[in-house]
């Protein structure tokens, strides 16, 4: 058998050269040098890699330099610089805003939306940011006592208003009657959209007390206050306020208990330690000593 020595062709799509030297196109008088120099298969790659390599160094160096020449040029009387310490607001306004009870002077740009003040300034961040757009209804917010979707609400409008959020519905550990209905009812689930859900709420049962209209109500024209609402009212005036779980039939019972003031019996509570041992016990049984477990 003949043994004789072929040199291995250049393969331009082998994936492991280095630095892309396979891409490289050669001439015919570059190929010739490169078979005269003895450089064949991986050598020949290994060399086209090393010699780009070199190039690129060249160029970076080269870069470096202008750098520096540049700036060791002495500035232009005429430049003009950015501030090192740029303001913190471009079009910063001051306003004062009742929250929760107390009164908050700040500084917010003017384009800043309420929501944004509240849980990035105030750090007020019960209220949720959802979809930002006014479609959800998790950011909603009581101004002066009716409820606003915060996102689409400039911070700015609200000075010399009085803003109530989810943190201020409650009197120290005391809940406000429709945070402890909605517990009682299981009203929510994850609880991303409840602070938007409670606010939007307790906004609703003012609007029956004021007598005002909504889309389902059957004669516009007759205004009386005091409205008891149906269940077809509660779902018509909560539609703004989306619940992705599905916890609408907890949140209609919720209202409609807080409004009548007809109490009803809780249909659930919480596990008792008990009722957890005997559930891990695979005999079903459980014993007491004293006061613990076992």
């Amino acid at each position: 058998m003949d043994d004789k020595f072929e040199p291995e062709e250049l393969n331009l799509n082998e994936a492991n050269s280095p630095l892309g030297a396979e891409e490289i196109p050669l001439s015919p008088d570059e190929e010739q040098l490169l078979g005269d120099l003895g450089l064949f298969g991986s050598t020949r790659r290994e060399f086209l890699g090393q010699s780009m390599a070199a190039i690129l160094g060249t160029f970076a160096f080269g870069l470096l330099a202008q750098e520096e020449a540049l700036a060791a040029l002495a500035p232009s009387p005429d430049a003009v610089y950015a501030s090192q310490t740029p303001a913190k607001f471009e079009n910063a306004v001051r306003i004062l805003v009742k929250i929760n009870g107390a009164r908050q002077r700040i500084d917010v740009d003017s384009r800043t939306v309420l929501l944004d003040a509240l849980r990035e300034n105030l750090a007020l961040t019960g209220t949720k940011k959802g979809c930002d757009q006014g479609q959800c209804g998790a950011c909603t917010v009581m101004v002066d006592g009716r409820r606003v979707l915060s996102c689409l609400t400039l911070a700015a409008t609200c000075d010399g208003k009085e803003v109530t959020t989810i943190e201020g519905l409650a009197k120290g550990n005391e809940l406000h009657p429709m945070q402890a209905a909605f517990i009682k009812h299981d009203g929510f689930q994850c609880g991303y959209c409840t602070p938007g859900q409670i606010c939007s709420a307790v906004a609703l049962l003012q609007e029956a007390k004021n007598g005002d209209a909504s889309h389902v109500t059957p004669d516009v024209r007759e205004r009386s206050r005091n409205l008891t609402l149906s269940e077809n009212e509660i779902k018509e005036r909560m539609s703004g306020n989306i619940c992705r779980c599905g916890a609408y039939p907890g949140i209609v019972a919720a209202i409609r208990e807080v409004q009548s003031g007809n109490r009803t019996a809780q249909t659930w509570g919480f596990v008792s330690e008990e009722r957890i041992a005997l559930a891990m016990n695979p005999e079903g049984k459980m014993e007491v000593r004293h006061n613990e477990i076992v």
